[in-house]
């Protein structure tokens, strides 16, 4: 009976409409939620029979029910914070995290470091990356993100880079005396050595013209730092020779070293004293040049450092979880991982702002951001939702008047029904 269908097609319209409003109130009650993404039912129409059987346009509608709520992922808001480990993707991406309920994929970036120096997310899950080696280089290991070395050991310098310029219009008058080194010198630089022990001590580099194209340097420590030596005096522990072109830049270079610094550092230890790469290895020889200027050290660079305790944490853009530390060296620790889906919108819900992969949504395809199209990660960053208050509302109002409507067709049906009955006392 057609009365009693669009009394039946008037309730699907109510029930569809029913969860539509909570879809909408869903949206609003998390519009101040971290890295929530909005969601959108989506219907479609009911066909109960065709009037004139198969393969005829004549069927008769059977009202509406509910194919599927969407997520939408569109990009949320940045907002900044004062936490360095709060994390937003701009982007395509999901963060990875493991707990008891097993892996699972989050836009929340609201992290922070547990007891045991592990990143985790605000339900305690730990936060998955790559991992680095002791040398602080990413490797392809994934596992929870953590500082493991609070103390950064000592370092003792392995090489020293100069950068500086000879003046070429010097005479040939001196011959270097390590005991007047100043006055028997063309030209002194110095420049901080560490021992085995990361303890530092002060070399200085001095330089001797020995014809038009050639120059000599010997490097001197203080005789009270060296095994055996005196104080105030002066101890060679290096030395070498350097040749330039007549454009004056480096042809060639050469050169020995054996530090023995006392107090408990390894003996014999070897410094490279580089001048860059010359013209003989296929360089353009411009770190140190032979230029009729006046003789100049521009910068010093050397590869050791004193142990260190952490100082502070920063992520880069990369994801790197970059630790400071008190003597001012910086090594990667790790870098958070971002997962990829090619179907996002099918991704699960399971609640804590976390989504499980479905069959239909694909394997993730895990990786470092920036890479395969996955997005950026900013540091001090949390994505906002991107419930539109605004929008939402004109949703639940729309719901509300085509629930009214459903529930019209209800009673209309209702009263024809009751004129069909009242026909028996006619």
């Amino acid at each position: 009976m057609g009365i009693l269908s669009s009394m039946y097609t008037g309730y699907t319209g109510i029930q569809g409409q029913g969860e539509a409003l909570s879809v909408f109130g869903d949206n609003i009650a998390n519009s101040a939620t971290v890295g929530f993404k909005t969601a959108r039912p989506e219907f479609k129409d009911a066909v109960a029979k065709s009037l004139n059987g198969m393969g005829t346009s004549l069927a008769t509608g059977r009202g509406t029910k509910l194919g599927g709520i969407r997520t939408v992922f569109s990009q949320g808001t940045l907002t900044q914070t004062e936490s360095p480990t709060d994390l937003a993707i701009t982007g395509n991406g999901f963060f990875v995290v493991d707990g008891v309920e097993g892996r699972a994929y989050t836009r929340d970036g609201s992290f922070h470091f547990d007891k045991e120096g592990k990143l985790v997310n605000t339900g305690g899950e730990k936060v998955l990356g790559f991992q680095a080696d002791d040398t602080g280089k990413i490797t392809s290991k994934m596992g929870p993100l953590s500082i493991d070395h609070a103390i950064l050991d000592a370092k003792g310098t392995e090489k020293v880079e100069l950068f500086a310029n000879l003046d070429s219009r010097v005479d040939m008058d001196k011959k270097f005396d390590p005991k007047n080194p100043d006055k028997t010198s063309h030209f002194a630089t110095g420049v901080n050595v560490y021992d085995t022990n990361g303890a530092a001590h002060a070399v200085t580099v001095y330089f001797n013209k020995t014809d038009d194209h050639n120059w000599e340097y010997k490097a001197m420590a203080k005789g009270e730092d060296i095994e055996g030596g005196k104080a105030g005096e002066l101890i060679q522990q290096a030395s070498g020779k350097l040749e330039f072109t007549e454009e004056g830049r480096l042809k060639s270079q050469s050169g020995e070293s054996s530090f023995s610094f006392n107090k408990g550092s390894k003996s014999g230890q070897k410094v490279d004293f580089n001048f860059g790469k010359t013209i003989k290895d296929g360089g353009d020889g411009l770190q140190i040049t032979q230029y009729g200027s006046n003789s100049e050290a521009y910068k010093t660079i050397q590869n050791g450092y004193a142990s260190g305790s952490i100082g502070s944490l920063k992520f880069e853009d990369d994801g790197r979880l970059v630790a400071i530390y008190t003597n001012g060296e910086s090594v990667a620790v790790g870098q958070v991982s971002v997962a990829k889906f090619e179907a996002p919108e099918e991704l699960m819900k399971t609640g804590g702002n976390k989504f499980k992969e479905t069959r239909n949504s694909g394997q993730a395809t895990i990786g470092a951001p920036l890479s395969g199209g996955r997005g950026s990660v900013s540091s001090k960053t949390l994505e906002a939702s991107t419930t539109d208050i605004a929008n939402e509302f004109i949703n639940l109002m729309t719901a509300q008047r085509n629930f009214q409507a459903n529930s019209k067709v209800i009673s209309t049906g209702d009263e024809l029904l009751g004129e069909i009955i009242n026909l028996k006392r006619t």
